[in-house]
């Protein structure tokens, strides 16, 4: 299991590829002009953000629960409980 230190640490393409290959996809929202794709890697949720209009992912970052971003997540799935208590 990938530990978020050791994804943080690995480069910008990698963290990509590794997202693709062993996180799984959890949902996606619209976030002002960005698509954000939510994974699920080991016990870890991150958040991949998507430029339409520049075409390409502009950053990817643990999940923050206690961002305002949240209601969007809760509108439409349901988060483990330690999640949502953070």
């Amino acid at each position: 299991m990938i530990r978020w230190e050791e994804f943080e640490q690995m480069a910008f393409d990698r963290k990509i590829k590794t997202l693709y290959e062993k996180g799984s996809f959890v949902m996606a929202i619209r976030y002002y002009g960005y698509k954000v794709n939510l994974y699920l890697l080991g016990r870890n949720y991150i958040e991949v953000f998507y430029n339409h209009k520049k075409d390409r992912i502009d950053k990817i970052h643990l999940m923050d629960a206690s961002h305002t971003r949240m209601k969007f997540y809760y509108d439409q799935i349901k988060l483990p409980q330690e999640i949502i208590s953070e």
